[in-house]
């Protein structure tokens, strides 16, 4: 008897993820699953939930949310021996790790996919006594967009974290924090206004970010913002957008398997698009962690 259960957030994808979550429990009960569904209610339900089928031995857990569901639902696989498949059913903002997987956007195509026969072993990072899957970011302009509304989400859209990131910018975030990063054995000391260390190549919807990223290459990919000027700041965009961020004139990249930052200052962090711990904070993978299910055409080319 294969078990699945799916953990959905509630108030995802305009409130409409429970209607989601029917249609993935009949999907795979068609495919031969006995299947639970559990809502969340409040943060930390996510993670318990996946725990628990990690306890009882379930084959498969879907997560149908954003990226912090998701987050939250990783982090319930951690130090578990027994780790269930995991599918995804994307209905947040932005749905980075989904882009990076080649996971449909539309939910009913990501809920056909979950019954895919093809799965592909990801990596996932750790952040001191967390897991990530996607993201980490520290400084003042990774602070504000912790603070989009749900509201704004819902009717933004990915617009919200534009919008938040232009006011922050117009509002002084471009000012620079000392920071000290050591990767691999180097060091880089220095002000910056902002640090990204990406697992895949989408981050913030962005999917040339960090083109060379690959969900299951072991490395943090890393990028120190030196200058956010308005002009810094467009010209950075267009390299963004061309996939050459990393040869900016204002932006240091480099690839590490684990990084450590700190700071004289206090300066937060995002992680997987929510807030995170203040600095310091200690970055690694655990290479091909997880497996996901993808469908069946998105396998060759991952």
């Amino acid at each position: 008897m294969q078990l699945a259960m799916i953990i959905v957030n509630p108030s995802s994808g305009k409130e409409e993820a429970p209607q989601y979550a029917e249609s993935a429990r009949s999907a795979l009960q068609a495919a031969g699953y006995t299947v639970t569904v559990r809502e969340t209610l409040q943060e930390g339900d996510a993670a318990d939930y996946c725990r628990s089928a990690c306890e009882n031995g379930y084959h498969l857990v879907v997560s149908i949310g954003g990226d912090g569901t998701l987050h939250e639902v990783i982090n319930g696989l951690e130090h578990q021996p027994h780790r269930p498949k995991l599918g995804i059913v994307p209905l947040g903002t932005v749905n980075d790790f989904a882009r990076a997987l080649r996971i449909p956007l539309d939910p009913e195509q990501a809920v056909s996919a979950l019954t895919s026969p093809a799965v592909h072993k990801v990596d996932v990072g750790r952040m001191n006594n967390r897991l990530f899957i996607n993201v980490v970011a520290a400084g003042p302009l990774a602070e504000s967009l912790s603070g989009v509304s749900s509201e704004d989400k819902t009717r933004l859209g990915a617009l919200a974290y534009l919008k938040e990131g232009v006011g922050a910018l117009t509002g002084g975030a471009r000012s620079a924090h000392p920071l000290s990063i050591a990767y691999d054995g180097q060091l880089w000391e220095g002000h910056a206004p902002l640090f990204v260390a990406a697992l895949t190549n989408s981050v913030g919807g962005f999917e040339k970010l960090a083109p060379e990223a690959a969900v299951d290459d072991g490395l943090l990919h890393c990028y120190i913002f030196q200058d956010l000027t308005l002009f810094s700041t467009l010209t950075a965009g267009l390299s963004l957008l061309l996939g050459n961020l990393k040869n900016h004139k204002d932006v240091i990249y480099f690839k590490a398997k684990q990084v450590s930052i700190t700071s004289q200052d206090t300066v937060r962090t995002n992680v997987d698009g929510e807030e995170g711990p203040p600095l310091p904070v200690t970055l690694s993978t655990i290479p091909r962690y997880i497996e996901i299910i993808v469908p069946e055409d998105s396998a060759a080319v991952l």
